[in-house]
């Protein structure tokens, strides 16, 4: 599909998902699945042959499997189209294909990031892969409006309900809009702070994340490491499980299509707090 044409329908992703920064074992997939999460998000920028897809589908009959995201410049875009042919092929429409651009300090070869995003699109086009089965990382309203144009729709990582507002109103109601959200599940204000802070810091040196966090409100002084409670609470999601869900709900009650939800605290944590949250949030338990 060229820019002109627009986007396609929305993949059908369940409202909620789970979001982690390395594969779940197909063990895991499964349990995920039977709480009633619909997709499973896979970060920290996978290699190009998507070689831990097919084993999660396998071992799963209606989970999808979303990348969070495939980094453009680690990542060859024509391996990239082989490797969704290979798994569509084997697992038709339960995997979605997440592209993004990075961080401009972790990249030297990081120079005009939209351009290199427009051609790697490009690549994917030739190589036909549908724009139904992509999503863009996508913060400023820039690459907000390419998602719109030339995929599905939009992954923003580390927002707020309020950014997710804004982005509905940009793209309008079309517009896939799948934000991920940071939850702790404690009661403990001060343990939850030191937890988010331990994941947060990394991009509190991003200028991408920071000017985007600014354009939300907050200040240098909610911006200076450690971060303030204040940003800290916006960001990441604490308290008893009913308080968590009314927190991820926002993002809903703003636009969202499907909220991918990332649990911090160490992968011990993940499962039994899906667990917690899968009641209400009102996922459908098998």
């Amino acid at each position: 599909m060229s820019e002109s044409e627009g986007p396609s329908l929305k993949p059908a992703l369940g409202r909620y998902g789970v979001w982690t920064g390395q594969p779940v074992t197909p063990e895991q997939a499964a349990d995920i699945e039977k709480l009633g999460y619909g997709t499973v998000w896979v970060g920290a920028s996978p290699a190009a042959d998507l070689a831990f897809v097919e084993p999660i589908l396998e071992k799963t009959e209606t989970l999808q499997v979303a990348t969070g995201i495939v980094n453009i410049w680690t990542a060859d875009a024509n391996e990239v189209a082989e490797s969704y042919h290979r798994i569509e092929k084997a697992f038709p429409g339960r995997f979605l294909l997440g592209v993004g651009v990075g961080h401009p300090e972790h990249q030297q070869q990081y120079t005009k990031p939209y351009q290199a995003l427009v051609d790697y699109l490009d690549v994917l086009d030739a190589a036909k892969v549908p724009t139904s089965r992509r999503v863009l990382a996508a913060l400023g309203p820039k690459v907000l409006k390419l998602a719109a144009q030339r995929s599905a729709g939009a992954h923003p990582y580390l927002t707020t309900p309020v950014h997710t507002g804004q982005a509905r109103e940009l793209l309008g109601p079309t517009v896939l809009i799948a934000p991920e959200h940071k939850v702790v599940l404690t009661d403990d204000p001060a343990a939850a702070r030191e937890v988010g802070r331990q994941t947060v810091d990394f991009y509190l040196g991003l200028s991408n994340y920071v000017n985007n966090w600014k354009r939300l409100g907050f200040t240098d002084d909610d911006l200076d490491r450690p971060g303030s409670d204040r940003f800290i609470d916006a960001v990441v999601a604490y308290g008893s499980p009913d308080e968590i869900a009314a927190r991820l709900d926002e993002h809903l009650q703003a636009g969202a299509d499907h909220v991918a939800i990332q649990v911090l605290g160490g992968g011990d944590e993940l499962l039994s707090t899906l667990e917690e949250l899968a009641r209400p949030l009102g996922l459908a338990q098998s």
